[in-house]
């Protein structure tokens, strides 16, 4: 029995030209916006004996202007030049970290500072005591790291309190963060790394684009060498729950395995399959050769891209007791963005698929327009140099 067409609402039309400028928009936008390196620091707060202190790792690819040097230039400083830049960034620094306790300001001192090796590059680590404080029992955290420079930048933080620790996400919209010590709302923390997951797929684009290399040819099918539009719409929603299926299962298990440290590859590896992910699925759109096995092609990518979602968890040092939770908040929050995505994307999709703005400007000119952005990832990732402006 052939299926009559989808009622949708008389405005579809508006609809539809809105999702296609702002799909055309997506592609044209400077490449640089799309990479998947995200700008993160790392800061974590102890409270031993009613004292507190801390460390604060920070990219120096995000010091680099700061405090003097050029991002990717391989030039080798001594050890009296490593010392200096790292005054310069603590002095940029802690101005911009404000801790209270009960209504009462504290005073951040440096400690010690000296660079680190993370799994996404080399850090600037910060450590330091707050004078001014002790035996508080709320504190309150104001973050204003990069924020008038980089409104994508985040500042992840755990605060330990001998068994106890917390986390929170500072980021521009969130730059201020309550600490009850006497007490750890685990709502509050699956709530904040449920939005976390949501804005990692949202903001990190390279996962956007892969994605919708996925999904821009499942209301289409291959007859000899055209594409042709599905006859009804069961096909193409069984198509794409497919892919979201792979997709999902095999970045939750690379998600899992990089949170639980089996797996540790360097992000400069991750960053670069994840181009060459895009690349392909791309690539295929315009001459198909992953046919009747895009679902298992899928997974495979997916594996990789679910190493990209753990750089933003693995370095927070979570205990096992709070990782599981906060897995699976960040997680959900990754499949729900990916919901509103296909959700969004679909029903038009569905509905233009016979038409030449789908089959040529959407499917082809969009996926030519990934593929470019793609190539120039993967060569920016690879031999660490700069192709677009930003």
């Amino acid at each position: 029995m052939k299926l009559g067409p989808l009622v949708l609402p008389l405005s579809f039309e508006l609809y539809a030209l809105s999702f296609a400028l702002l799909l055309l928009a997506l592609l044209g936008v400077t490449p640089e916006a799309h990479a998947h390196r995200t700008s993160d620091s790392y800061l974590a707060l102890t409270v031993e004996e009613g004292r507190l202190s801390g460390k604060w790792d920070i990219g120096i690819a995000d010091l680099a202007p700061i405090v003097g040097l050029k991002p990717g230039s391989g030039t080798i400083l001594s050890a009296a030049d490593i010392q200096t830049c790292l005054e310069r960034a603590a002095g940029y620094a802690v101005p911009r970290l404000q801790i209270s306790g009960d209504g009462r300001p504290g005073t951040v001192r440096v400690t010690e500072t000296k660079l680190e090796h993370h799994t996404d590059g080399v850090f600037a680590a910060l450590r330091f005591a707050v004078d001014g404080l002790h035996d508080v029992r709320e504190l309150e955290i104001q973050y204003r790291l990069f924020f008038d420079d980089d409104p994508l930048h985040r500042g992840l933080m755990m605060v330990e309190e001998g068994e106890r620790n917390q986390t929170a996400v500072f980021h521009l919209e969130s730059p201020r963060q309550v600490f009850r010590l006497t007490s750890v709302s685990r709502t509050k923390e699956f709530a904040v790394f449920f939005r976390e997951g949501v804005r990692h797929i949202w903001t990190g684009y390279d996962h956007v684009l892969f994605l919708l290399a996925l999904l821009l040819p499942a209301v289409l099918r291959r007859s000899e060498d055209r594409w042709l539009g599905v006859e009804r719409f069961r096909p193409a929603l069984v198509s794409v729950v497919k892919i979201v299926t792979a997709f999902t299962l095999a970045h939750s298990i690379t998600l899992t395995l990089a949170a639980l440290q089996v797996v540790n590859l360097p992000s400069r590896w991750v960053e670069s399959a994840i181009a060459a992910s895009v690349m392909l699925a791309a690539a295929n759109n315009l001459r198909p050769f992953f046919r009747g096995r895009e679902w298992l092609v899928t997974f495979a990518f997916g594996l990789v891209h679910g190493l990209g979602f753990a750089s933003a968890l693995g370095e927070l040092g979570l205990r096992r007791e709070n990782l599981w939770p906060t897995l699976a908040a960040f997680n959900l929050g990754v499949e729900g963005g990916q919901l509103v995505i296909v959700a969004a994307f679909l029903p038009v999709a569905y509905r233009l698929r016979a038409t030449a703005l789908y089959q040529r400007a959407l499917l082809i000119g969009g996926s030519v327009a990934i593929l470019l952005i793609a190539v120039g990832w993967l060569i920016e990732r690879v031999w660490e140099v700069k192709l677009f402006p930003g």
